[in-house]
């Protein structure tokens, strides 16, 4: 069975959850004690992970980084090809949202990391390089719908694109950067978490059942 060392609060992480739960992949979840006990840097790990991050997959090998391994999943494990589709414009498209995802990482991630778990990091810049992401993907998304398009690559479903990126955008509040501003990120959050199999962790929470996306879309919110 696949193995996912885990951190409960990592959006990494989560991301990796997501897309299991999402292909209704069975795995088993070994979880480290990342703050306050630094488990992610004790030798046991560090010989699994020299780097000392999180996530890692054991599937018969080791995988490292979390995109990659969101890559290796949908190849792997999901026969519809749906999630990470192969003709060149759908890869190239998904490698340069995953670009973006990293970016949204040491951006809007570093902030939460900086606010929740002391991290150390130029706090100013990193708000300012996320909300300038968020622009872009907000622009990206209300040009999309336009075309009557929700997702971030040019399909009628949701890609690997979408899951990296989602978790960073999610939780960008816990490390002071609002999502009020960015209408077209705030409905493409809501279809995410309307996804078939979606599953939440601490921070992000279900979609509300008393609204639809539609009207919420109709509203201009």
């Amino acid at each position: 069975m696949i193995k996912l060392y885990d951190y409960e609060l990592s959006g990494d992480c989560y991301k990796v959850r997501l897309l299991l739960g999402m292909l209704r992949q069975p795995y088993e979840r070994i979880e480290l004690d990342l703050y306050p006990g630094c488990e992610h840097k004790a030798p046991w790990f560090l010989a699994i992970n020299p780097l000392g991050e999180l996530p890692v997959l054991d599937d018969a090998f080791v995988l490292r980084d979390a995109h990659a391994i969101l890559v290796y999943l949908a190849r792997k494990y999901d026969a519809t090809s749906s999630w990470c589709p192969v003709d060149a414009e759908a890869m190239g498209n998904i490698t340069e949202w995953l670009g973006v995802a990293q970016k949204l990482a040491a951006t809007a991630g570093a902030a939460r990391l900086h606010d929740t778990l002391f991290y150390e990091a130029d706090i100013d810049r990193c708000r300012d390089g996320a909300r300038r992401l968020l622009r872009l993907l907000d622009e990206h998304l209300w040009f999309a719908e336009q075309e009557g398009r929700d997702w971030l690559c040019s399909r009628g479903h949701p890609t690997i694109a979408d899951v990296a990126c989602f978790p960073d955008v999610m939780l960008c509040e816990e490390g002071g950067i609002s999502r009020l501003p960015y209408p077209a990120v705030r409905r493409w959050c809501d279809r995410m978490k309307r996804t078939p199999h979606f599953c939440t962790m601490p921070g992000i929470f279900p979609a509300r059942t008393d609204a639809s996306p539609l009207g919420m879309k109709s509203l201009g919110q």
